[in-house]
């Protein structure tokens, strides 16, 4: 699993308006800039998180983009699921995916089962809120 330079953003985008929440609508200028993402690249993935309900934009002046719920809401599994053409370790366990000729006779299909539940579990109990908490949501999880 890569996870994309547009899933990383979102990510960083989504935390940043979750420590910037109080202050109402974010404009995109201002987030390009505390972020380090060019305006044109991050609102192509703002516009998606709008899309996809996770962020509500507002046009004009006093306008922006802030969430639509509680950091506590946006999981970092959720987020990427929208961002990433896969999260799947291998091709045969990607959603949609045609079922494998070797699946009964795979000595590794197992495995790679056990890495994909690992990994979306993983992502499903870290938050936007615990990405923004100082030393939460990372090195946390035992194997």
């Amino acid at each position: 699993m890569l996870v994309s330079t547009k899933g990383r953003y979102a990510l960083r985008v989504l935390a940043d308006l979750a420590e910037h929440r109080t202050e109402g609508y974010l404009p995109l200028k201002e987030i390009a800039r505390r972020q380090g993402i060019s305006e044109k690249y991050l609102e192509s993935i703002l516009k998606s998180l709008v899309k996809n309900g996770l962020l509500t934009g507002l046009r004009g002046k006093g306008g922006g983009y802030k969430l639509t719920r509680a950091p506590e809401q946006y999981t970092v599994w959720d987020v990427l699921r929208l961002t990433e053409d896969s999260l799947s370790p291998v091709a045969c366990l990607e959603e949609g995916a045609s079922p494998c000729e070797r699946a009964a006779i795979c000595p590794t299909l197992a495995m790679w089962q056990g890495l994909d539940r690992v990994i979306r579990e993983y992502l499903s109990g870290v938050t936007v809120a615990d990405l923004v908490r100082p030393g939460a949501g990372a090195g946390d999880y035992v194997i």
